[in-house]
């Protein structure tokens, strides 16, 4: 643990978390909260889903800052509006979706990541999402894949149910992993990864669509097509 703590230490001091050593199949950016400009973004300011890396970073840019990390952030309906809970500058622009269904989404618990007034993140699942005014972004997933320590239940060790999949965990000390598969994994080995890292908790947040634009490891991927965008900038 005290290595681990040293390079996350380190990790932060570079770009947005640098990388921690996590072999050939994912890339890992170690943030920290209080340092780093962590924002969720949807439509632009005509009210056009902003859709893509390409156009979010154009987007930044605008306004005279750098995108330096950028993820989508949960899944979506076929017109891209996010799929449960999203939160946006304080605003809720899609409520808590706590209805049973099919899907990675309602593997229950799903959970809620979200982003408090004083740069603070949190991991929880949905029932345990209280929101109290003081929540900046947020955005609902599922399944949850770490519950308080603890790979969730449902996962099978050795399961075939391989995909490309990016995720969220938050450290015991509020810092934050975004983790992107490199290859096709399943459910258990990539709550695994976040487990062995030292994450209390982590969110899944998509799957084949998944896509992670960030330079500084030489990981820019422009294609694809989101709802909800999770970015770093400075």
């Amino acid at each position: 643990m005290l290595i681990m703590s040293l390079l996350l230490t380190l990790c932060t001091v570079l770009i947005v978390g640098g990388g921690y050593p996590s072999g050939d199949k994912y890339i890992s950016c170690f943030v920290d909260p209080y340092s780093n400009n962590i924002e969720f973004y949807w439509k632009d300011k005509n009210g056009e889903n902003l859709g893509d890396f390409s156009r979010l970073k154009e987007f930044v840019e605008a306004e005279g800052r750098a995108l330096v990390f950028a993820a989508n952030g949960g899944m979506f309906a076929p017109d891209y509006s996010p799929q449960g809970l999203y939160i946006e500058s304080y605003k809720v622009m899609s409520p808590l979706d706590t209805i049973q269904g099919y899907g990675n989404f309602y593997l229950k618990p799903n959970g809620v990541f979200y982003i408090k007034e004083n740069g603070a993140p949190a991991i929880c699942p949905t029932g345990n999402f209280v929101n109290d005014g003081k929540v900046k972004y947020a955005t609902q997933s599922g399944p949850m894949l770490v519950i308080d320590g603890q790979i969730h239940p449902a996962f099978k060790n050795g399961s075939a149910n391989l995909n490309i999949r990016n995720g969220v965990g938050v450290f015991p000390d509020g810092q934050l992993v975004f983790v992107m598969s490199k290859e096709k994994v399943n459910f258990y080995d990539f709550a695994d990864y976040f487990l062995s890292l030292g994450c209390s908790n982590a969110l899944y947040l998509d799957g084949y669509v998944s896509r992670t634009y960030f330079p500084a490891k030489d990981w820019v991927q422009t294609d694809g097509k989101f709802g909800v965008m999770i970015a770093i900038t400075r």
